[in-house]
């Protein structure tokens, strides 16, 4: 898209992620819990939960805690049942908002991101409102400079859906959700790794904010991600950082 770096912005958005690094690891743990109740405690057997380990590792995540969160999962220690809820919404302009949550009160959690929508300039909208706007899919990113011709053939030889190269220079690998870490682990053998990768909701489109309306969508998606309850959130705007 011309217009912004999309290496620049999700190395400026992971930033502000990693920033928050307490409310990382609360969101790692209950992640893990719920792909192991889910889907059992074998990462092998279980590629949302191998997901989940992979990306506590990244963020050093103690062993413990990982161990202790497969293991609420399944069963084999007590702790909080969560459930899955996503809510959808407008930010500033019309910009479409989903918001994943985990949750053992839906009725706090939705309260609390309905208050975040209408403090900062959005609303709330209902199931189906802004979903049919994201694809869901695995994304890898990597770096400018990449040999396009032959990550390109190593990704589909490994069974990724498309490959985008940017305007940027930075090229992106997008595979089936179930496929992701198949791919991704696939291409890392080949000699390609990431720079950034996971299962995503991925606009289709996508608005580029600049100035004041750049200031009071990230402001509206910095409140939404304070949430406790509140584990992703994706978003058609793409905030200008000049």
């Amino acid at each position: 898209m011309a217009g912004h770096s999309k290496w620049a912005n999700i190395q400026h958005r992971k930033g502000r992620q990693d920033s928050k690094r307490g409310k990382v690891f609360t969101k790692l743990i209950k992640e893990i819990t719920i792909a192991a109740k889910l889907g059992g405690g074998d990462i092998g057997g279980n590629p949302r939960l191998r997901l989940a380990i992979e990306k506590a590792k990244a963020q050093s995540l103690p062993k413990d805690n990982m161990e202790n969160a497969i293991k609420r999962g399944t069963g084999q220690l007590e702790g909080v049942n969560y459930e899955e809820i996503r809510y959808e919404g407008y930010g500033i302009n019309g910009a479409a908002v989903i918001v994943d949550c985990l949750t053992d009160n839906k009725t706090r959690t939705v309260a609390e991101v309905r208050h975040a929508f209408a403090k900062h300039g959005g609303n709330l909208g209902t199931d189906g409102s802004v979903a049919f706007l994201f694809t869901h899919c695995g994304q890898m990113l990597f770096a400018p400079g990449t040999d396009e011709t032959s990550l390109m053939d190593a990704a589909i030889e490994a069974g990724a859906e498309d490959v985008v190269t940017n305007e940027d220079g930075s090229i992106e690998v997008l595979t089936p959700p179930n496929d992701f870490a198949a791919v991704k682990e696939a291409l890392e053998k080949a000699g390609f790794k990431s720079e950034f990768g996971e299962v995503t909701m991925k606009p289709q489109n996508e608005t580029e904010f600049a100035g004041d309306d750049a200031i009071k969508m990230q402001k509206l998606l910095d409140a939404i991600e304070s949430l406790d309850d509140v584990q992703e959130v994706y978003t058609t705007a793409v905030i200008d950082e000049e």
